[in-house]
């Protein structure tokens, strides 16, 4: 089975759950999965940019990134975090590499549109293509791709992808049949209830009522995009719950949110269900 599990950058700032998720891939690729890991760095990346004294400023939870903020975004992400992780994934026995965009022009991007203007949002990209041909050479070899979110553009530009929107792209490029998110919270919320299942236009009635808000309005909006893209399971996962990851990855009844297309027995017919 191909899966794309997308790491938030929060995890990779904790010594003990780098550890423990690099374990856990080694233990699903060991059953035979191919897995593409993708990850994040907003936390420390905006630690990063704090210290060199350059503002960080957001417009609709994307963050505005001009050549000094997308130069440190490359430091960052493509360069600690993702060596980080692709270390502690080898250091279990399991090969990792670490990708970031220019590598074999593995992901390709274009300029963000926001509103009317393209490039409003400096070096902000979407994802347009992945080199699967390359991917699959890697896993052919047993060999786990870890990917930063960055996108290589037709001008030779790096540009910064939001981490769950790229998830969800390369999960329709790939055409892998699940997507797991790992994030610094133990699933979807709605107050202090963890919600098992939910579906698209639950979660839009959520996000109507400023029930769910920040970041998880970008990943839930990701989530959307994969399902429609035919990904046949979506979770949203906590990624310190233990062993999250490879209960996520071998079965339907896993931890964290199952994010559905709609809900299994009428839209609308039921209310969320809670853990």
């Amino acid at each position: 089975m191909r899966i794309v599990v997308k790491f938030a950058g929060a995890l990779l700032e904790d010594p003990h759950a780098v550890s423990s998720l690099a374990r856990q891939v080694a233990e699903v690729v060991s059953k035979g999965h191919e897995l593409l890991v993708v990850h994040g760095g907003g936390k420390l990346f905006t630690a990063t940019l704090s210290r060199l004294g350059i503002e960080s400023r957001f417009v609709g939870g994307l963050r505005v990134t001009d050549r000094q903020t997308r130069d440190v975004a490359v430091m960052v992400m493509a360069g600690l975090l993702n060596k980080r992780l692709a270390g502690a994934i080898s250091q279990t026995g399991q090969p990792a590499v670490g990708l970031a965009a220019s590598d074999n022009a593995c992901f390709l991007a274009e300029p963000l549109t926001q509103g009317e203007e393209t490039g409003g949002l400096g070096y902000v990209g979407y994802l347009t293509g992945v080199n699967l041909e390359f991917l699959e050479t890697l896993w052919g070899a047993g060999i786990v791709p870890v990917a930063t979110c960055l996108g290589l553009g037709a001008d030779g530009e790096l540009y910064n992808i939001n981490a769950d929107q790229m998830a969800a792209a390369c999960a329709e490029f790939i055409h892998a049949e699940r997507l797991i998110y790992l994030t610094d919270v133990a699933g979807v919320l709605d107050g202090d209830k963890v919600l098992k299942t939910l579906c698209c236009d639950q979660a839009e009635e959520l996000i109507r009522q400023n029930k769910v808000t920040g970041g998880m309005v970008l990943k839930l909006e990701a989530c959307k995009r994969a399902l429609a893209a035919g990904v046949r399971q979506v979770r949203i996962v906590g990624g310190t719950i233990p062993n999250g990851l490879v209960a996520a990855a071998n079965g339907s009844k896993g931890p964290g949110t199952r994010v559905t297309p709609k809900y299994p027995a009428a839209v609308g017919a039921a209310p969320a269900e809670k853990d």
